[in-house]
């Protein structure tokens, strides 16, 4: 079906209930993402938007809308966000406040998370060379960057940690895919020249799903790992 809508006179243009559909449920996505302070879940937009309708195409139409204005949307992993324009930015950064200042430590622990999750502590470990400290973890957990992924299927069990949608957020990443390459790290200074030629990062698994040898965190292991009151204690 197509409804005439005039234009100048004696033009008409035709057009169709598709994309009259398409166009309210950009209006749709739009207005939900510019309400939300975080990334919102593009299941959550589906599950918003006029049945049948492509949610992709929806999102597509949106960021070329928005690719040449002040503000962008971009995606963040599963989810979608407005974000100030790149070449823009400089002009609000001094008005931000960084809280989250990370020590060297810190930031070690959070690249190895980022490159080889899923990751144990005994993995980190292993990897730099030296101690974790509880506290490191700790910092890096109340950031909102990196989460507790499940339980390895290994001899006690260990906690498994990934990267969160707000590490993608912060980073300017829309997925784990885009982190900086071998390359990159080298022409950015971040890596020695002297690296051995068949160094590579390993590619981190995309999106929340478990892997074959992690188990979910239950409410038991929450009790266990002293996340959660037991229950039927007093809070």
């Amino acid at each position: 079906m197509a409804d005439i809508v005039p234009t100048k006179p004696g033009q008409q243009v035709k057009v169709t209930t598709l994309d009259a559909d398409i166009e309210e449920a950009a209006r749709i996505a739009e207005a939900l993402v510019f309400a939300s302070a975080e990334p919102v879940e593009e299941a959550l937009i589906v599950r918003k938007l006029p049945q049948g309708v492509n949610v992709r195409s929806v999102m597509d139409r949106l960021v070329q809308q928005y690719a040449d204005r002040g503000v962008n949307l971009v995606r963040v992993g599963d989810a979608w966000a407005f974000r100030t324009a790149a070449d823009l930015a400089f002009l609000i950064r001094d008005e931000k406040t960084e809280i989250r200042k990370l020590s060297r430590a810190g930031l070690e622990v959070l690249a190895i998370i980022a490159y080889h999750q899923p990751v144990t502590r005994a993995e980190i470990e292993e990897i730099r060379g030296v101690a974790t400290s509880k506290g490191t973890l700790d910092v890096l957990l109340e950031s909102g960057w990196v989460r507790m992924r499940g339980r390895r299927r290994s001899p006690g069990r260990p906690v498994t940690y990934g990267t969160t949608t707000g590490f993608l957020d912060h980073f300017g990443l829309a997925e784990l895919g885009d982190l900086p390459g071998v390359e990159e790290l080298k022409g950015a200074g971040l890596l020695s020249g002297r690296i051995p030629a068949n160094f590579s990062f390993p590619m981190p698994g995309e999106g929340d799903e478990l892997a074959e040898d992690e188990d979910p965190i239950t409410q038991m292991d929450l009790e266990e790992l002293g996340l959660l009151a037991p229950r039927g204690e007093e809070n």
